[in-house]
């Protein structure tokens, strides 16, 4: 049933996507007045596309104004969707930011698209159907902590600074590396491909993650809240990465592991 809608979707954020490239400025301002002034002038209408062409596709799905904090419907369908996710980096005119669309039935997510067009990755998954990049279907590798690449972020208005900052030392002490590679939605997706092999966050950050943590489960990867709790938008916090190395980074974040050497890089 959803794969169904997955060609027309895509259509959808290409053209939202190819908005927000021509349209993106060239002077943000010096202060957040002006930066979220000039912002707006983008995501605004091209929010409005997104709403209005996934409206026609999916009459019965309701469109989920909340954006960017935490609320998401439990019963029925709706669209969760962000035009430009990763606002700080497209206007800082760097490459790591994308459209996010997710389809959420009854509180899951049941399809996303995730279009990077500046960095030319298309992910999709619907659920029970797998996950793709650029159309080729993912999956996740086996890695052992001292070799993988760990990722992290914050959440825009629900942060934990205090548990974010321990976790961060903590993994340091035992990953190959550590980064923040940008907006939520496209590290999660990236734990499905294989190309970050984990990623976890500390406070409630649902509507930047929902496309993320279906691309990522679909492509094989366990996705639960920081305690190995199934992940649903209400959790506090959430992590992905393959079964074996989820365990063992589950025990860094507790804190139940020694100190480790320290990774370069």
């Amino acid at each position: 049933m959803y794969q169904e809608l997955l060609p027309e979707v895509v259509r959808i954020a290409r053209e939202a996507g190819a908005f927000a490239q021509q349209h993106r400025p060239t002077d943000v301002g010096a202060d957040m007045a002006s930066l979220m002034g000039v912002f707006a002038r983008v995501d605004e209408p091209a929010g409005a596309l997104l709403r209005d062409r996934l409206a026609k596709l999916r009459r019965q799905a309701v469109w989920n104004e909340d954006e960017i904090g935490t609320t998401v419907a439990e019963h029925g369908e709706a669209w969760v969707c962000d035009a430009v996710d990763g606002a700080v980096q497209y206007l800082r005119h760097l490459p790591y930011w994308g459209v996010t669309i997710a389809l959420v039935a009854d509180g899951e997510p049941v399809l996303a698209v995730l279009w990077a067009p500046e960095l030319g990755m298309l992910y999709t998954a619907v659920k029970g159907r797998g996950a793709h990049l650029n159309g080729r279907r993912i999956t996740v590798p086996a890695r052992e902590l001292p070799a993988a690449l760990a990722c992290t972020s914050r959440p825009p208005f629900n942060p934990e600074p205090e548990r974010a900052g321990s976790s961060l030392t903590a993994m340091l002490r035992h990953a190959l590396a550590v980064r923040n590679l940008g907006p939520t939605a496209l590290q999660g997706a990236q734990v499905g491909s294989g190309q970050v092999d984990v990623f976890w966050e500390y406070g409630r950050d649902a509507n930047n993650l929902l496309s993320g943590s279906l691309i990522a489960r679909e492509g094989g990867a366990l996705v639960t809240d920081v305690e190995g709790n199934p992940w649903t938008p209400a959790s506090a916090g959430f992590l992905a990465a393959a079964s074996p190395l989820h365990a063992r980074v589950r025990e860094v974040l507790a804190g139940q592991s020694g100190p480790g050497p320290v990774a370069e890089g």
